[in-house]
């Protein structure tokens, strides 16, 4: 069963400042004069106009022209790498003008970290944890992409995950639901803006609902098994969170949650997503999810597919086509109601006005100011910002770290060169000649006041290790080596899982030659997951994780090797030592056996590894500067917290290195005692504080009862009183902390059971004698229980705040 999910109060106020920033809550009368059109024009529309507008094909399907002209086809793709998108976008909207009814196409694709001018992946976008700059990035790509007529995004790809194996962690915010729903509502807030008929923004797509991110043994389209705890309390929070905020669309994963395919999943789609979270956009189906319902095993046939799909909540049918080919004959037969239909159609309608299509079916393409905002020198300089806090210093010993350029730098490895693996697998209309390689950036910054020698060595995949002996002849010669080592393109984003996730090819045997010539060595590397690297954590001098830079990887990769901006990212996922240790992640619940390696113990009896530790290479949260903070005692203005009230905490930071720096202030909140084993740690705030040598700042935030609500023992959502550790610190390893109990339970009765025996789950069953039309019925929630007060009565959980204040002295 799915209950109704309670955001913490420190997210609901993200989510509620984001809907007020997106213009989600239009005037009432707005609202009724877009459903008098939207009725009007509904009333005229044929049974194949109807579905037409809930079909979207790629380019160069078959007879794509005459479809538009006859009004039977709602959208198609508007990222086509190689085009000239402009003039592709007004020519399809001009064949669509001509249809009877002149409804206008949507054009839409993955913008995920930029259009043409292509900023840091999505995973290190999460590294600089700096959400304002994040909006800032997809704002930018927002600008690109409407301009050249694309006014829908299938962006921000929110799954948490834990598995570093699985190849789509590049293209999400990690290991964390705080961390991830904080930066799902800076990218709608960058896409959507503050009125979504600008022609600078776009409808933003939170995707894949729910669970993608926990494809078992981390391969991808694998199935996801998860509790109901699990999904509420990690996995469903950024999407509620962005519903809440006004996201315009939803897509639901292509694979199976507990054996059931999202997109026939009628208590997930008509349950969860709309009656009990009240979304009204778009279902967007996946890449041809619906006639992968008949793999699933769920659909007999493309007509049970397209039936399913529809009942189970899925409005467009992406790419597959089986809407089309199927729906009519559905509806005239009466195995699918024409008012569901009509109610799918009604939401393409109402985006499409929203988006001021109706009004100006071209105003999304923009030749002047395309040519103004394409690459422009302030997105240039917006991508080498992006690139440069997204960079996390893993490893400086001897301060290695910054180089001076007055000397002879060796710079070694397969990907120093590249550019298509600076841009990522989906670099939408990215091209690689845009790309300021890492081995030019470091040129650029030596100039004349050095040397830079470049060496390949070996190849980022295959066997070949021929040219290592050039590559240790090089260093030998150098001053210092920077090895740039990783992943290409090739090996991360959809479908490129890995079940090694250490160096690929020869580029460890590469980088133990180098270093063994005793040079001071700098790992720079370029990749899209954690990787496991335990060799170079333990040997090299130096270790920049840069992850996938995009265009300006080069300049901003110099920038920070020779000191002209100080590292301040951190890790949105966990390193592993070993890909043994997978899933590891900090937010771990302990066991009845806890190993503790700081003790004299037979660890015989206890969790633990016979041939690794237990803890990470790196901890989430965890990034070194070219300075030191310190963490002064963590102050609370009571210890205890009741219904209603708020708890204040702060903490003083203090830059006690030689130059300026960043710090990133991490929050996190432990339960003692609960009703299910509580996690170790959970962040609940962070906040970036940038200090000059000697000043101190006072980190402020706040906490309500809601933010310690989690899945109960019985089934209920809420909080439970008992006593609770706070940590400030710069990682999840903090130290300083402070204690406070929770006096009263807040939260709601465990709801019943909607969804009945296993079978109704989903859309899949047919002649159950049920109304397929009509949602679950809703749980029913009774105030104020817990497993240890059953008959407390309490008031729900209200939206209160979480402050990121900083007092500088």
């Amino acid at each position: 069963m799915f209950v109704r999910h309670l955001l913490p109060a420190c997210l609901l106020l993200l989510a509620t400042a984001a809907a007020a920033s997106t213009g989600t809550a239009p005037k009432r009368a707005d609202v009724q004069r877009m459903h008098a059109f939207v009725d009007q024009l509904l009333a005229r529309m044929t049974l194949e106009e109807k579905v037409g507008q809930l079909t979207i094909l790629g380019a160069g399907s078959k007879d794509m022209d005459t479809l538009i002209r006859d009004g039977r086809l709602g959208g198609t793709n508007g990222v086509l790498p190689g085009q000239d998108v402009l003039a592709y976008t007004r020519r399809m909207q001009k064949l669509a003008i001509q249809s009877r009814l002149k409804i206008p196409l949507l054009f839409m694709g993955d913008t995920s970290h930029g259009f043409r001018t292509i900023f840091p992946v999505p995973l290190a976008l999460a590294s600089s944890w700096d959400t304002a700059l994040v909006t800032r990035v997809h704002h930018a790509a927002a600008e690109e992409a409407t301009a050249a007529g694309v006014d829908w995004t299938f962006s921000p790809m929110v799954d948490i995950t834990r598995d570093p194996r699985w190849g789509r962690v590049v293209e999400g915010a990690g290991e964390d639901p705080y961390l991830g729903t904080a930066m799902a509502l800076a990218q709608l807030r960058g896409f959507q803006g503050d009125d979504l008929s600008r022609p600078d923004t776009m409808l933003a797509t939170a995707k894949h609902f729910a669970g993608y991110g926990a494809a078992e043994a981390g391969r991808d389209y694998n199935p996801a098994y998860l509790s109901q705890g699990q999904l509420h309390d990690i996995y469903l929070p950024p999407f509620h969170a962005l519903v809440k905020a006004g996201i315009g669309s939803i897509m639901p994963s292509l694979t199976t949650l507990n054996d059931i395919p999202a997109t026939a999943d009628r208590a997930l789609l008509q349950g969860t997503l709309r009656h009990d979270w009240g979304f009204d956009g778009l279902v967007v189906s996946d890449f041809d999810a619906v006639p992968e319902l008949q793999l699933h095993g769920v659909a007999s046939s493309p007509a049970d597919a397209a039936r399913i799909a529809l009942l189970a909540g899925v409005d467009i049918d992406l790419h597959g086509g089986t809407y089309m080919d199927r729906l009519p004959a559905l509806v005239r037969s009466g195995k699918v109601p024409e008012s569901a239909l009509d109610t799918a159609v009604r939401r393409v309608l109402e985006a499409k006005y929203k988006l001021g299509l109706f009004d100006d079916p071209f105003r999304y393409g923009d030749a002047r100011r395309l040519r103004k905002v394409t690459l422009s020198p302030a997105h240039r300089a917006l991508a080498r910002q992006a690139a440069r806090e997204s960079m996390v210093l893993l490893k400086n010993d001897d301060k290695l770290l910054p180089l001076s350029p007055k000397q002879h730098i060796a710079v070694i490895g397969p990907l120093a060169d590249a550019h298509q693996a600076m841009l990522g697998q989906m670099p939408a209309e990215g091209e690689p000649q845009d790309v300021v390689p890492i081995v030019d950036g470091i040129r650029q910054a030596v100039g004349k006041q050095g040397q830079v020698s470049y060496v390949q060595g070996v190849p980022v995949r295959g066997g070949d290790d021929a040219g290592i002996a050039h590559a240790v002849i090089a260093a030998s010669q150098a001053d210092v080596a920077v090895l740039v080592l990783g992943e290409d393109e090739n090996l991360f984003g959809e479908g490129h899982s890995r079940s090694h996730i250490g160096l690929p090819g020869k580029q460890l045997a590469l980088a133990r030659a180098v270093i063994a010539t005793g040079k001071p060595t700098v790992v720079v590397l370029v990749n899209g997951r954690p990787l496991a690297l335990p060799y170079l954590a333990a040997h090299a001098g130096a270790i920049l994780e840069a992850w996938v830079p995009g265009d300006e990887a080069g300049p901003a990769v110099a920038d920070l090797l020779f000191g002209q901006a100080d590292p301040s990212g951190k890790l949105p996922m966990t390193f592993p030592r070993d890909v043994g240790q997978v899933p590891l992640y900090y937010a771990h619940t302990e066991t009845g056996r806890p190993y503790d390696p700081g003790t004299q113990q037979d660890p015989h009896y206890t969790s633990h590894y016979e041939d690794v530790a237990n803890s990470p290479l790196y901890p989430f949260g965890y990034g070194l500067g070219y300075t030191r903070f310190r963490f002064g005692p963590v102050h609370l203005d009571s210890d205890t917290l009741t219904a209603g009230g708020t708890l204040h905490v702060s903490a003083k930071v203090t830059n006690v290195g030689q130059r300026a720096g960043t710090e990133v202030a991490q929050l996190y909140v432990h339960d003692r005692v609960a009703s299910v084993s509580p996690p170790l740690r959970l962040l609940k705030g962070f906040q970036r504080v940038s200090l000059k040598p000697g000043a101190s700042a006072v980190v402020r935030f706040m906490l309500t009862p809601a933010d310690l609500a989690f899945y109960r023992a019985d089934g209920s959502v809420g909080t439970e009183p008992g006593s609770y550790d706070i940590y400030v610190g710069g990682d999840s390893t903090a130290t300083q902390t402070a204690q406070f109990i929770l006096r009263e339970v807040t939260g709601s009765k465990p709801p019943a059971d909607r969804h009945g025996p296993r079978r109704q789950h989903g859309a899949a069953e047919s002649g159950s004698g049920s109304d397929p039309l009509q949602p679950p019925q809703p749980p029913q929630h009774r105030v104020g229980s817990c497993t240890t007060c059953a008959d407390a009565t309490v008031q729900p959980i209200r939206r209160s705040t979480s402050i990121r204040s900083v007092t500088v002295t």
